[in-house]
């Protein structure tokens, strides 16, 4: 075999299966709806980064993450967990409280 075909051979990157690809984009679409949503109450809650953070139990800089629509740092379970504790606090300060993701 020669070098040229081996080096080609090296560098092909791996392919993904259809499955794969699917399963990606909806994981992007349910982490991307998630972040809308928390951005929909932290608004609403008109509290400061810190103390959503504390109650959170996550780093301040995350909130910042969040808020600047960084969507690569967090997983699904993460930002739900951050929902979770943000859902209180705007259930408890107004009218238009319930905001679910679809």
């Amino acid at each position: 075999m020669d070098p040229v075909r081996r080096r080609s051979d090296c560098a092909r990157p791996a392919q993904s299966t259809p499955l794969q690809r699917d399963f990606d984009v909806r994981d992007m679409e349910r982490r991307t709806r998630l972040m809308r949503v928390l951005t929909r109450r932290i608004a609403l809650s008109e509290l400061g980064n810190r103390e959503i953070a504390r109650r959170a139990g996550i780093p301040t800089q995350r909130i910042s993450d969040l808020l600047a629509g960084r969507l690569e740092h967090f997983s699904a379970d993460d930002l739900e967990a951050i929902h979770d504790s943000v859902a209180g606090v705007v259930d408890q300060e107004g009218p238009s409280s319930r905001i679910t993701p679809p």
